[in-house]
């Protein structure tokens, strides 16, 4: 009796473990579910078109998972215009509310950055962070007045259309393309560019919990960010690995790489690594440089680089060819993409060395190329001609002869005694014909 006792009191404990327990589940499951999310996209790079991909995934993946919104921390030197109002359009459409929040200290939203700032539902910023120099930089050289005045007509025209909508100071903001502009984060919220300031991502998002913002369409919209959880978007590894090729200087090296490696498996056929790598380090570079603005007078000077070295290793320029080739190669190499921001140019430390080498390789390389193969038509009987010759026996008219060691059969246009000293003067096949050496006459 005791035992059953003791098994029912244990049975009725357990039971009611496994009924607490699965009641705490429920209510942390549907505390979870209460909870907002607020997805978070970091945008520390320049503007192109790799980044531009990685906002639009960051928008999409927003909207599907129906987050509370979408935080973007910024930090950007600019970039390109294209991408930018690929960007900035798609933060417009966005049916998640975008905050965008220039951080940390000593993070800026530069030139295009201030477009995409401006563009945001929230704009805020850090403490010791600037946004603004907004001017348009021309990609490919100043036009003439006309087409510059409409460029910049242009891009004022697109920032007054968001700004004036998000309760903005539509003026302060042209003033950012106009002059360029800068402002510091006290000043931006002085001068209602941003909406508030705040010192990290948790005070801001509990600032924000409760305030209604105004869409691009008008509607009234509250924002209910109270404990949300912030769920950080990680890069793919295809859009790290689109990241590093973008880098201007990772794909001028990857072209230069790329050739040397093609024209070894050119002088050395048959090995293939050489030529594959190559191959796929061209497609790389290419595939790179294909994101970036490319000035074709830059191309127009690395093939007329190529060109110099190749006739300074055929014809030998004294040096004046290859030093040409060089020179065309560093401009080209320089100004091979047309960067509106330094942070998409290429660096003049990696241009200059690589040329320097890549120039001075290749030109070497050629020549050797060139005489390998002026020296392949003067194997055998060819390369005899001229030589020293010893009759091993009397040539009566024909017999052997002994050549820098080695035993040829010779014809002779005279009867030559064995041991006379001749020379070779040319040669039927494998038939040497030879000459009686005559010696230099003394001088009185």
């Amino acid at each position: 009796m005791g035992q059953a006792c003791r098994v029912l009191k244990s049975g009725a404990f357990i039971a009611a473990v496994l009924f607490i327990a699965f009641g705490f589940g429920l209510f942390s499951a549907s505390v979870s579910a209460q909870q907002p999310v607020v997805e978070k996209f970091v945008l520390n790079d320049t503007v192109q078109p790799v980044t531009a991909g990685q906002l639009d995934r960051a928008i999409a993946r927003a909207n599907a998972e129906g987050a509370a919104a979408l935080l973007i921390e910024l930090n950007t030197p600019g970039g390109l215009v294209e991408s930018m109002r690929q960007m900035a359009g798609a933060v417009l459409v966005s049916r998640v509310p975008v905050i965008i929040f220039v951080s940390p200290a000593g993070a800026r939203a530069a030139s295009a950055g201030f477009f995409l700032l401006e563009a945001a539902d929230i704009a805020a910023m850090a403490p010791g962070t600037n946004a603004g120099a907004a001017h348009v930089v021309f990609e490919f050289g100043k036009p003439d007045d006309t087409m510059t005045q409409k460029v910049e007509n242009d891009a004022e025209a697109f920032l007054r259309s968001y700004v004036a909508k998000r309760g903005r100071n539509v003026d302060a903001a042209v003033a950012a393309v106009q002059t360029s502009k800068s402002y510091t984060a006290e000043e931006a919220l002085d001068k209602r560019l941003i909406d508030l300031t705040a010192t990290d991502e948790t005070k801001l998002i509990a600032a924000l919990d409760g305030r209604e913002i105004t869409r691009l369409d008008g509607s009234k919209q509250v924002l209910h960010l109270a404990h949300a959880r912030i769920q950080r978007m990680e890069p793919t590894l295809r859009e790290n690995l689109l990241s590093w090729l973008v880098n201007p200087n990772i794909a001028l090296l990857l072209l230069v790489g790329g050739a040397m490696l093609i024209y070894l498996e050119f002088n050395t056929p048959g090995t293939i690594v050489p030529g594959a790598l190559g191959t796929l380090m061209i497609l790389l570079a290419i595939f790179a440089l294909n994101l970036l603005p490319i000035r074709y007078t830059a191309v127009l000077l690395l093939l007329a680089a190529i060109v110099m070295l190749v006739l300074e290793a055929k014809f030998g320029g004294h040096g004046a060819l290859a030093i040409a080739g060089i020179v065309c190669l560093t401009l080209g190499t320089l100004t091979l993409v047309a960067a509106p921001i330094p942070e998409l140019a290429v660096k003049p430390w990696v241009a200059v060395p690589v040329s320097v080498a890549f120039g001075g390789i290749t030109a070497f390389l050629i020549r050797l190329a060139v005489r390998a193969r002026r020296l392949k038509a003067r194997l055998g009987a060819d390369a005899l001609v001229g030589h020293r010759a010893s009759a091993m026996e009397p040539l009566n008219p024909e017999g052997h002869v002994l050549v820098d060691g080695e035993i040829w059969r010779a014809i002779a246009s005279e009867m030559v005694p064995a041991g006379t000293p001749l020379q070779v003067v040319g040669h039927e096949q494998y038939l040497l014909k030879v000459a009686p050496l005559v010696p230099p006459v003394a001088k009185a």
